[in-house]
């Protein structure tokens, strides 16, 4: 089952995608920042007579991404979310955990700008909004991702486009 979008949601401005796949899975209005840190070691280069201190790279490190306020419509999706946590008598059930997502965003015409790849994406928190049949607001989902590199790329202008 995937989500239709006739018209742009306007509240609904992140899109995620799996696996290069053209089906929206998910749209949420909130994500938190998309985060990488390289751990450096500073050391002498060996051609150096100065002797500077120059920065190497180590390790890379990416924090997890959480989108939020949004709406799962993709039961596969869905399944893959829950295929990381434990079972009733097992541990995660899923053979494929890891997978590549996009999140795309949208400009205020509803139209694909910036786009981040998540490399080996993997769900590490999943929340329904407080339910209250007293208040009118509709129910939302949080979906908290790990992932093990990024890659950004935006969408190419159309000539007369914003």
């Amino acid at each position: 089952m995937e989500i239709v979008y006739p018209d742009p949601i306007q509240s609904f401005r992140f899109l995620i995608k799996v696996d290069g796949d053209e089906t929206v899975s998910a749209a949420f209005t909130g994500c938190s920042g998309i985060r990488m840190e390289v751990e450096t070691l500073q050391a002498r280069s060996g051609s150096d007579l100065r002797g500077v201190r120059d920065y190497m790279p180590v390790l890379t490190r990416y924090e997890p991404v959480t989108l939020r306020r949004g709406v799962v419509g993709d039961y596969d999706f869905l399944d893959w979310i829950f295929a990381a946590s434990a079972r009733e008598y097992t541990g995660p059930s899923g053979k494929d955990l890891r997978r590549t997502l996009e999140i795309i965003t949208l400009n205020d015409l509803g139209k694909p700008g910036v786009i981040w790849t998540l490399k080996d994406a993997l769900p590490i928190g999943y929340e329904v909004a407080e339910l209250d049949g007293s208040r009118s607001e509709v129910l939302t989902e949080s979906l908290t991702l790990a992932y093990t590199g990024i890659r950004r790329r935006a969408e190419k202008r159309t000539q007369g486009g914003p």
